[in-house]
């Protein structure tokens, strides 16, 4: 099943989510972000009544035209014997004509595939309108998980500080450090605090964009975000890029758009030939029906410059659908190459900060604070250790973080999740 056609089935299911969302509200996870967005978007919503009117048009556009019925009086005073009169049985007669026209044999079905192209292009627009809110979801939530995993963070080197005050003050009052030492833990406690309001500011602001995408209000609750995800495949340029190429909205969309010009130009070629109609006329007279007529006719296609012009037009529109696929092709190849580079050094950073930076780290804070307490180094080496532990589980949040944005970033290109 399609994502469009998952929306839609998820949109009817719109008001169960709201409620659902009013007892637990999402965030905990993308998906959960993702799956109330279905249900709540206008701009989704939008996009798939269009592709809904645009389908809609694939019909139409292969029917014959309506037939037309014209009524004729004749001879409404009876050469000159009666006063002018629509009376059908006191007229000198009556004529009713049916005509139908009739399109060159394979211009209906031409109209009818190049409307079907369109419908298409429509889906897929709708599509890659899905998968770009999804991955502005999933950014967001990846956003949401850093700040809340930074200001645990701060708060967990905020007890630190609180525990070297308390180091501090009992060595000042035996006389075994200066009042200084004091004075910067609280000035570092304070600074701290500084730094969790500023994220909390933050916070706020990415709730806030998010539940724009949801169609929520600002201040709308949301879970806390847990972790991010991880694929368990490995992660290589040539299957990914045979996935873009098969799956790849925009790209499908351009497809779409291709196959709908090349329709376009057969039919403008088809236009060379005359379309005809056929028509039947039954004569009035009096009360009966006294002659039958028979009708043919048929468009002599003499404007071959217009003709000409119009098919120039077609093949133009073909080689341009074409350049405009080649050159989203290109780009999204092109995309996929450096999201994924940058994928992969997040990585190697989350694992050389995980295994070897920040266990150091810690060692050297360890090994600080006993040098302290014997007095064998300053206070300002012990910060100085503080600041490297905070620092690698910063850059390792960090690169957490950039891995879940460019996987994110490849989901969308490639079409589906990872």
């Amino acid at each position: 099943m399609s994502v469009p056609n998952c929306a839609r089935c998820a949109f009817l299911m719109a008001a169960w989510l709201c409620a659902a969302a009013a007892a637990q509200p999402p965030g905990a996870t993308a998906e959960s972000l993702l799956a109330y967005a279905r249900g709540a978007n206008p701009d989704l919503a939008l996009m798939l009544r269009e592709a809904d009117a645009a389908a809609a048009r694939v019909v139409p556009a292969g029917n014959l035209p309506d037939p037309m019925l014209a009524i004729e009086w004749r001879d409404i005073t009876r050469d000159g014997e009666i006063s002018p009169t629509l009376s059908p049985s006191r007229v000198g007669s009556m004529k009713y004509t049916m005509r139908q026209m009739f399109p060159w044999p394979g211009k209906r079905d031409l109209a009818r595939a190049a409307a079907e192209a369109s419908a298409e292009q429509s889906n897929q627009a709708a599509r890659a309108m899905w998968d770009e809110l999804a991955m502005r979801i999933k950014v967001a939530h990846a956003r949401r998980y850093e700040l809340a995993q930074r200001r645990e963070i701060v708060s967990e080197i905020d007890a630190l500080l609180a525990q070297l005050e308390s180091i501090t003050r009992a060595r000042y009052a035996g006389g075994l450090a200066a009042q200084a030492d004091a004075v910067r833990a609280l000035s570092e406690r304070t600074m701290l605090r500084g730094e969790l309001i500023s994220l909390t500011a933050q916070a706020r602001t990415v709730d806030a964009q998010v539940n724009a995408l949801l169609a929520r209000a600002p201040d709308a609750p949301l879970a806390v975000a847990a972790s991010g995800r991880t694929p368990a495949e490995e992660l290589l340029f040539a299957p990914l890029a045979d996935r873009l190429r098969r799956r790849n909205a925009e790209l499908a969309t351009d497809s779409a758009r291709v196959e709908s010009a090349e329709r376009s130009r057969e039919l403008a070629y088809r236009n060379r030939y005359p379309d005809f109609s056929l028509g039947i006329s039954p004569i009035q007279r009096g009360n009966r029906l006294a002659d039958w007529d028979v009708m043919f006719e048929v468009t002599i296609p003499l404007q071959q410059g217009t003709r000409r012009a119009q098919e120039q037009e077609a093949e133009a529109m073909v080689a341009a659908a074409d350049a405009r696929r080649e050159a989203t092709m290109q780009r999204a190849l092109g995309n996929l190459g450096t999201a994924l580079a940058q994928l992969t050094g997040a990585r190697e950073m989350a694992r050389l900060t995980e295994s070897s930076l920040l266990p150091q780290a810690r060692v050297n804070l360890q090994a600080s604070l006993a040098a302290y307490e014997s007095g064998k180094v300053d206070f300002a080496a012990l910060l100085e250790a503080e600041r490297q532990v905070r620092q690698a589980r910063l850059n390792l949040l960090a690169a957490e973080v950039e891995g879940q944005m460019r996987l994110a970033e490849i989901e969308r290109l490639i079409g589906e999740g990872l």
